[in-house]
């Protein structure tokens, strides 16, 4: 059995259907981890979702951002963007049960026996892997209960941007899933800033990436991510030293789409059927 973590789908489902020949995927012995952002802007939406869901136990994924933008969307809680490719879901004839899945799908994965761990972003400096798991399961079971109507409709917003044991209700959440789904770079104190998406080197010096904070609790625990099409280990940059493995290589953007096996950390990619951007 071989288990891959794969890098953001966004509706690219002829490319994970070339990366999954590529590695010989076997739905009966093989596991895949997704990094969430299953969906959106890619042609294929829709497609992706079902097979995702179709794999049942030889699946495993966390929640992106455009994953919950889905929801925000359904809920009406925000409108479409202009580039969203979200209405083959919203209009199919599964798309309930479709919703209902999303909203199931946990926001961090952690297992021990393969001692990786997998969010679709980041982690902040103050966490620890066990507050994080804490945390995510917290706003997890939110999301899936009977205030989520109600705390979707609050979820958006870059405020609080540092966090604190004391944070509650809708800020002590909203602070959650921005990490969890939105994390790119945080100031040296740990406040978050997210609205920098440029490539580490082209954004203000005061700005560090999640991942290279030096009091950064997680420094020790392997984590997996995507998110980030600029930052990923296929650009030859050294990871190693933060132990961290970004998988979004810019599938959508005309680049890869990635796996990695976890058991041996060996990369497998195939390219992008989408115009170069």
């Amino acid at each position: 059995m071989s288990t891959y973590a794969i890098g953001d789908l966004q509706g690219c489902y002829a490319e994970l259907q070339d990366l999954l020949d590529k590695i010989n995927f076997d739905k009966t012995n093989d596991q895949l981890w997704f990094v969430g952002d299953l969906i959106n802007r890619g042609p294929e939406s829709l497609e992706c979702l079902r097979f995702v869901k179709s794999l049942g136990h030889s699946a495993r994924a966390v929640l992106g951002n455009h994953d919950l933008h889905l929801l925000a969307v359904a809920n009406k809680v925000r409108k479409p963007h202009r580039k969203d490719t979200l209405d083959e879901i919203l209009n199919a004839d599964d798309a309930v049960e479709l919703l209902r899945w999303v909203r199931e799908l946990p926001l961090l994965i952690n297992d021990t026996d393969l001692n990786f761990t997998m969010v679709h972003a980041g982690l902040p400096p103050q966490w620890s892997l066990a507050k994080a798991i804490e945390l995510a399961h917290e706003t997890e079971t939110l999301l899936r209960g009977g205030q989520f109507s109600d705390f979707i409709q609050h979820m958006y917003g870059d405020q609080p941007d540092s966090w604190s044991e004391q944070l509650d209700g809708y800020d002590r959440h909203r602070f959650i899933i921005n990490c969890l789904t939105r994390i790119r770079y945080c100031y040296d104190g740990g406040e978050l800033n997210l609205k920098a998406k440029k490539t580490p080197g082209k954004e203000d010096e005061k700005l560090i990436p999640w991942y290279a904070l030096s009091d950064r609790k997680t420094k020790n625990n392997k984590i997996v991510f995507g998110h980030w099409s600029t930052v990923h280990l296929g650009n030859e940059k050294n990871f190693s030293q933060y132990n961290v493995y970004p998988l979004d290589t810019g599938c959508l953007w005309g680049g890869y789409m990635t796996a990695m096996r976890l058991e041996d950390e060996e990369l497998f990619s195939v390219s992008s059927r989408q115009p170069k951007i």
